[in-house]
Formats: structure tokens, C-alpha cells, sequence
């Protein structure tokens, strides 16, 4: 059954202004919405009604402990409709049910940490130098704009939209257009949860139509982007001409790394994972396995029979490892990538085509694909590919294979197999990624930060300072001084 949905515009639910699209289920095609997308009038107004709203005693009077208040309800809301939430994932994306509980898991969890960070939030007394006190402040940035990928949605958008609400800002949301339903969803979990209309909008469309219009807004004062490198390369050079500050989470190649000494067990198992949990639809995807030339063959062999028992299939089924690809065009890409690998003189050790028969047909699938007998400056090793696709490199000097894994334009993420932690930390710090993991991989704690370096963006998301971000910072000096001063008597 096909739904309507409608935007959320300046505290009204409507449709926006563009035209009536549709988005469809990556397991079978069927269309699941239909609703129209929003054009930069819609975002015009939401901005006014949000810098508006963001002005008043409901909003801007809050003390931090109430606005937490609020941020613990919305924690809550998801929590009460966690199953409906992960179904509707599902239906958005394709990705497996039990992945997308996890997301709405997550999502909660974000609201309940920076709600807590909301509340016990400390300004600084900082030492004084003569006859004054001097304290240092931060103040919500204002109106500020949040692009979202297709991959994690709901998950993305809490890591967004909480800590700049604990922060005191008013947000307008741009989700991906073909999966705006989890952003939709929580403005509804917003508006039942307290925050005063006004204060979140959501922008389904085009980001060449509603991201260049929220990036361009002149009261927009800050922009939270994940998504592709290019994309994000787009919007620092229209934020440049504003001096806006922007916050960049984009593409990866991430490396992972199987020292001599590893636990088999553990490093087949967490490069599985790595790439093909998400389908390898992931920013973090552990796209590139270097593993030691003593233990190649046996790596091999383990990660080979491991792929052929992963479950592909409906995401739907709680049994399902590996969803459809998000939609056809995407399974194109892959497609393109895959050839691209053989072009360029590599081997396919499994995979490499479309599963068929049944709803393999009808779907966006694609089967887990290993590659091995490319360089390391082959294109397929060098560019993010987003999908289920693996190189294996041998490697054998431990200088050449840190110049190996540092030798790519992106820097988020890598991985470390060993039972060595002296090895691990100083490979680790070797890396030129924002995150590593070492005997795991794809875990994540809000807690934790998370920022990329080089092509792979900048800015932090997540940790309990993830609220400064959507901040200004601002001091104050209180003259202490008994005597007028001296300067304007002499």
C-alpha cells in the first residue's frame, strides 16, 4: 500500500511546493510513498519561521536542564515505536530488520547522551590575569541545516538534530530524497515531545533544488552534511562566500590491516563485516584488505568459504545478513566498478554479478564481490565504490604497507588484526584516518568522536563537545577593579 506523506514546514504539515514524486522498496521496486518535494520557497519559509521561533520565550528561555527535558522525551517517543520506526527503514532503504533496529536503537540512545550533555553543560571561569573575572560561553549559532545520507537515515539524523536542539538551535532538515521517511517520522516525535513549531523542519527533495537553497539562506549559520565527497566539496564553497562554519562527513576507502600474529577467527570475521554488513552501502566500509603474505592463502581461503554462507536476501527476514542495494541506478554503479576491476587486471574470486531467480529479479541485489591481483593505485582501490565490493593486497614490509594505506585521498576509517597492542598503537597512530579500531570493526559509542581527515571532511560529530559545534563561543571580562582606570586620570 502506497502512503502520502507530507513535509514539515515552519510547524505546519503540508505539502511542499515541487512536484509529487515517489520512493520505492529496493526488495521488490514497489512504490511505498508518494509526496512532493520541497523547493527553495518551502525553504525560505521554513527558515523565517525558524529563526522566528528560535527568538522566542518557548524556545530561547529554556534553561538547559529543560531543554534536556525535552530531548529525554523524544528519546522516549523513539523507544515506544521502535519496532514501527525499524520497519519503516526498512521499507525506505532495504536494509536488513534487525540492522535497522539497531539504527533506531542508536538514534534513541543519541537523544538520551546529549540530553544528559544538555544538562550537566558547563560554561568556563577562566583564570583571571588582573582586577576582573572572566568566564567564557557558548550560545546557540542560530538557524542551522542538516543534509542526510540514504544510508543510515535515522541514525544520521539523531546524530544531527540532538545536539544542535540540546545546543538551542532550530533546524532545517534536508534528508536524502529518496529516503525521507525517518526524518519525517522523528519531526513527529518532536512536535509530541515539546519543541515548539517552528524549531524542526523537514525539506524532502532535491539537494540540487533544497540543499543549494539551505546552503545559500543568509540566515542559515551553519551546515551538518553527510554524504559524498563531491557533494560536500559543493557546499564548502558556497558556506566560504558566507564565512558559515560546516561540518563535512564524506566518502571513505578505508584500509584494514591483518598483522602476522593475528586471530584468524576474529580477523575473517570482522572483515566479513566490514564490508559487507550495510551491503557495503557505508562511508566506513573496510573496502581494502591489506593482509600479511605468511598467512595470505589461509586468509583467503577462511574469508571465501565466509561469503559464500552469508544470507543474502529480503530484509524482511530476521535471517537476512545482506539487503538489496538501495535502488537499481546504485546496483548500476557497482556494477560499472566491478567491470572497471576486471578492466584493470583484476581477479574475481567470488561474486561479481547480480544473484538470480525469484525476487532476486525483481530487487536491487548484488552478491558479496572479492577482488584480488590489483595495485593499490588501481581506481577500484582508490575510489569509494559504496557497495559489497573487497581488494585483497598482500603485504610484507610494515613501512611500504602504511604508505599503502595512506596512499588515498580519503582518511575516516581503518582496522588493525593483532594481538599485539604495542604493534596496534603504533600502526594506529601511523594511519591517516579519524577513527581506528583494532581486533573489531563498525562499532560505535555516541560517547566517542567521530571526524574524518583529508577528502573524508571535518568537523566532529558524537562526544559530549559534538554540542560546541553548533555554538559560538563568547567571553565576558567583569572589571573588579576599585579605582577608575588609570590610563583616562593620568
Amino acid at each position: 500500500m502506497t502512503e502520502s506523506l507530507q513535509s514539515y514546514i515552519g510547524g505546519r504539515w503540508r505539502d511542499a511546493s515541487g512536484p509529487e514524486y515517489t520512493t520505492e522498496y529496493p526488495h521488490d521496486g514497489s512504490t511505498v510513498a508518494r509526496l512532493h518535494a520541497a523547493t527553495a520557497a518551502d525553504v525560505d519559509e521554513a527558515v523565517l519561521a525558524a529563526e522566528q521561533a528560535r527568538r522566542q520565550p518557548a524556545w530561547a528561555g529554556l534553561r538547559h536542564h529543560e531543554r534536556a527535558g525535552i530531548l529525554y522525551r523524544v528519546a522516549q517517543g523513539i523507544r515506544e515505536r521502535a519496532e514501527a520506526l525499524a520497519q519503516l527503514q526498512r521499507l525506505d532503504n532495504g536494509k536488513p530488520i534487525k540492522e535497522c533496529r539497531a539504527l533506531v536503537t542508536s538514534a534513541a540512545g543519541t537523544f538520551q547522551f546529549f540530553g544528559a550533555a544538555a544538562e550537566t553543560w558547563e560554561d568556563t571561569v577562566t583564570p583571571s590575569r588582573g582586577d576582573y573575572l572572566s568566564l567564557s560561553v557558548h550560545e546557540p549559532l542560530g538557524v542551522v541545516g542538516a543534509i542526510t545520507p540514504w544510508n543510515s537515515p535515522i541514525a544520521s539524523e539523531a546524530q544531527k538534530l540532538a545536539p544542535a536542539l540540546a545546543a538551542g538551535c532550530a533546524v532545517v532538515f534536508k534528508p536524502a530524497e529518496i529516503t525521507p521517511r525517518m526524518a519525517i517520522e522523528l519531526a513527529k516525535i518532536c512536535q509530541q515531545a515539546g519543541v515548539p513549531d517552528g524549531i524542526v523542519s523537514v525539506l524532502p527533495g532535491k539537494g540540487s533544488v533544497v540543499g543549494d537553497a539551505l546552503v545559500k539562506h543568509p540566515l542559515i549559520k551553519r551546515i551538518a552534511f553527510t554524504g559524498g565527497t563531491t557533494v560536500g566539496l559543493g557546499i564548502q564553497r558556497l558556506a566560504a562566500e558566507k564565512l558559515m562554519p560546516t561540518s563535512l562527513e564524506l566518502g571513505g576507502k578505508s584500509p584494514t590491516i591483518v598483522m602476522p600474529d593475528a586471530d584468524l577467527d576474529h580477523a575473517v570475521a570482522g572483515v566479513l563485516y566490514g564490508i559487507f554488513s550495510s551491503s557495503g552501502e557505508s562511508c566506513i566500509a573496510g573496502s581494502r584488505a591489506f593482509v600479511h603474505v605468511s598467512l595470505y592463502d589461509e586468509f583467503k581461503r577462511r574469508l571465501l568459504d565466509g561469503v559464500k554462507r552469508l544470507r543474502v536476501g529480503d530484509p524482511a527476514s530476521e535471517d537476512t545478513q545482506m539487503g538489496p542495494l538501495v535502488n537499481l541506478g546504485h546496483r548500476a554503479s557497482i556494477e560499472r566498478y566491478v567491470q572497471l576491476g576486471r578492466d584493470e587486471g583484476g581477479t574475481v574470486l567470488c561474486g561479481g554479478e547480480r544473484p538470480r531467480g525469484g525476487f532476486y529479479d525483481a530487487g536491487s541485489y548484488y552478491l558479496p564481490t572479492v577482488f584480488e591481483g590489483l595495485p593499490n593505485s588501481a581506481r577500484m582501490c582508490q575510489e569509494e565504490i559504496f557497495g559489497p565490493v573487497l581488494a585483497l593486497l598482500p603485504w610484507q614490509d610494515e613501512a611500504d604497507l602504511i604508505a599503502q594505506c595512506n596512499d588515498n585521498m580519503f582518511g575516516l576509517a581503518s582496522g588493525i588484526w593483532t594481538r599485539d597492542f604495542k604493534n596496534a598503537w603504533r600502526i594506529g597512530r601511523a594511519l591517516q584516518t579519524g577513527t581506528v579500531w583494532v581486533n573489531t570493526y563498525k562499532l560505535f559509542s555516541i560517547s566517542t568522536p567521530f571526524s574524518g581527515v583529508k577528502m573524508s571532511g571535518y568537523g566532529q560529530e558524537k562526544g559530549r563537545l559534538g554540542i560546541l559545534e553548533y555554538t559560538s563561543q563568547k567571553s565576558f571580562y567583569i572589571g573588579l577593579n576599585e579605582q577608575p582606570m588609570p590610563w583616562a586620570l593620568s
